[in-house]
């Protein structure tokens, strides 16, 4: 009696192992696209944070893009440290800067004229979605003696430019210059 089930395992081992690795890379191929979609990376968790808060080294420098983009101030400025909390799902900032003071000019180490500061959220910083950032400002704060200053509250709701990944945060001035940003970034 002859064995014909050798070649009929074989094909059908052939056929399993062909269906489950279509199976593994469309799997693949799947949670690569999940993975790195714009915006993909706060679909989970809505808080973004930055557990650091520097000041502007290079002066005029531009972040953002199109009517969103902001210029820097004229001058450097540092910080003894800070940070930044946005919950997109709730539209609220909460920031602390310590130590915000010009790093060069005559009035090197103080806050100079800035008495006051706000927080700013610049979304979409590359213009990918409509060709300009969307920008998000909280209230304007005091800026103490001491170059410290905090802001907690709702600014309402964010704009679809916020569910892209490239976001920054900045401190601004009245004026609109930026002199600090949110550096060191976590999702």
């Amino acid at each position: 009696m002859e064995n014909h089930s050798a070649p009929e395992n074989q094909t059908t081992r052939r056929i399993l192992l062909t269906a489950c690795a279509t199976a593994l890379a469309v799997a693949t191929v799947h949670l690569a696209l999940v993975a790195f979609t714009p915006g993909a990376a706060l679909a989970g968790d809505q808080h973004i944070r930055w557990s650091d808060v520097r000041g502007i080294v290079q002066a005029q420098a531009v972040v953002g893009t199109g009517s969103g983009a902001v210029t820097g101030g004229g001058s450097p400025w540092s910080t003894t440290g800070g940070h930044v909390e946005v919950n997109l799902d709730h539209g609220s900032i909460n920031f602390e800067i310590r130590g915000l003071v010009l790093a060069a000019s005559n009035s090197i180490g103080t806050r100079d004229s800035v008495t006051v500061v706000k927080g700013t959220l610049v979304c979409d910083t590359n213009g990918s979605l409509t060709g300009s950032s969307a920008l998000i400002d909280t209230s304007l704060v005091t800026l103490d003696e001491q170059g410290d200053a905090h802001f907690n509250g709702v600014v309402g709701a964010f704009p679809p430019e916020c569910s892209e990944p490239d976001i920054a945060f900045l401190v601004r001035t009245a004026g609109g210059a930026w002199i600090a940003f949110g550096a060191v970034r976590r999702p």
